[in-house]
């Protein structure tokens, strides 16, 4: 066949040099449950008029956060892109990029992504980043296994209030490399108490996610000091990376690594993706840090260069060595990032999440005085947790009838946990209008209505 040019001999060769008895088994780790049981339903081939008709009445499908009142949060968060980001980014030497394989060539790349590590390291409090990671869940699991690397022991303690998303990227990479998790319940507004309890011997690392996933905020130094007794690592996770205009570094909290989903600078939702992992660490782990780092120096004119100092991956180093599997860095996302953050400043990054702030706790208060609803977390950033008179994802599905965004309720996400079902997560950003709220705050007390 043209585009399949291997033969039945051609792939039994393969098996059996690999030591397979069949197609099926290599494919036996994946449940039967998850398996496609034939081929998807997809349409034939059609002409390029046809398939563009096609494509554009899906797209109108399509609800775009700009266009209502909007409060979802819970990883991904709405803000406002000053213009000039896209029109750099979109500059052919930018754009047409992809990854610094012959990096000393590559000056431009390289400084833009040395100014991407030394931005990360600031609003961390670390001495030390990556030229970005995919993702802030894979960038979670990439540190888990750094932990490992680091005490030479096996397993990790995930706090309760640490993401779902990010818990099951843990737990997946954890199960197929033979290490341990000790997943605590998500509780809204848990103490520290709990997880310093479960710090024994043997763990690792420690995961803690701040503001956390119901929008809680932790100080995080005791929890830093209980794993650096027993020998652990405290790994601190960001999924709003504006807080870090108003909140203490995890680094001055006692973090030994940060991680962070920066698709809050430069990057718009996107429907999901892409986004750029931030990932940060202190000096003495640089050898243990999975991606890559760029550096300054000079040439033998004296002249100041960049140089890809640092790079742990497979394609780079032999296998056995490598730190981690991730191919590449999120260039054009990690661009964006920087560009953003270049044109706020220090200044105006505090602003910005003094904005992100007020902006929530004017849509908290207004929606707390409806009967019924209760505040859950009293401190928060710009998210925050309200618990509802009913099932929460109900109560969304009604407000979007009423073109109202409400939030993602926590059954969406912990459909096992019943009694978290009454639980709804809200946040709000400076885009967020006094209208928005108004008309947020008529929605649900309508909704809630007898």
């Amino acid at each position: 066949m043209r585009y399949l040019p291997l033969s039945g001999a051609d792939r039994q060769a393969m098996l059996a040099r690999i030591g397979a008895a069949s197609i099926d088994e290599l494919f036996e780790d994946i449940p039967e449950n998850v398996r496609m049981g034939g081929l998807p339903n997809l349409p034939l081939h059609a002409g390029e008029l046809d398939v563009e008709r096609q494509l554009s009445k899906l797209a109108s499908k399509n609800l775009p956060a700009s266009s209502l009142p909007f409060f979802v949060g819970c990883g991904a968060y709405k803000h406002h892109i000053p213009a000039s980001v896209d029109h750099l980014i979109q500059r052919s030497e930018f754009l047409t990029s992809y990854t610094p394989y012959q990096p000393e060539i590559a000056q431009g790349t390289l400084q833009y992504l040395f100014e991407f590590q030394t931005q990360v390291a600031l609003l961390t409090g670390m001495e030390v980043a990556n030229a970005s990671m995919y993702d802030g869940s894979t960038a979670c699991g990439e540190a888990v296994l750094m932990a490992h690397r680091i005490t030479r022991r096996s397993k990790a303690v995930l706090a309760g209030g640490l993401h779902p998303h990010y818990r099951a990227v843990v737990e997946t990479l954890s199960l197929h490399s033979g290490h341990g998790v000790t997943a605590l319940e998500p509780i809204p507004n848990s103490g520290s108490d709990e997880i310093i309890s479960a710090i024994d011997d043997e763990t690792s690392c420690v995961v803690v996610q701040m503001p956390d996933y119901f929008g809680g905020l932790h100080d995080l130094a005791p929890i830093a000091a209980a794993a650096h007794e027993r020998g652990a690592l405290l790994i601190a996770v960001i999924t709003e990376v504006i807080s870090l205009g108003a909140l203490k570094s995890p680094g001055d909290m006692g973090a030994d690594i940060v991680v962070a989903e920066g698709q809050s600078l430069g990057n718009g939702l996107n429907f999901g993706g892409p986004y750029v992992g931030l990932f940060a660490t202190r000096a003495k782990f640089v050898r243990q840090m999975p991606g890559r780092i760029c550096g300054e120096t000079v040439d033998a004119a004296g002249r100041r260069g960049y140089v890809l100092t640092l790079s742990t991956r497979e394609q780079h180093i032999r296998r056995e060595r490598a730190t981690s599997n991730i191919c590449t860095n999120s260039g054009l996302c990690a661009l964006a990032f920087t560009i953003h953050l270049s044109l706020l400043g220090e200044a105006g990054l505090r602003r910005l999440a003094e904005l992100n702030h007020a902006s929530a706790v004017g849509l908290a208060d207004a929606l707390s005085e409806i009967g019924g609803v209760e505040l859950v977390t009293p401190e928060f950033f710009n998210e925050f947790t309200l618990r509802v008179p009913g099932d929460g994802a109900e109560i969304i599905e009604r407000l979007a009838k009423k073109g109202v965004l409400g939030g993602v309720p926590v059954a969406r996400l912990e459909p096992d946990r019943p009694d978290l079902h009454d639980l709804v997560i809200v946040a709000a950003t400076e885009v967020t209008s006094k209208a928005d709220i108004a008309a947020y705050r008529s929605a649900l007390a309508e909704v809630l209505k007898p």
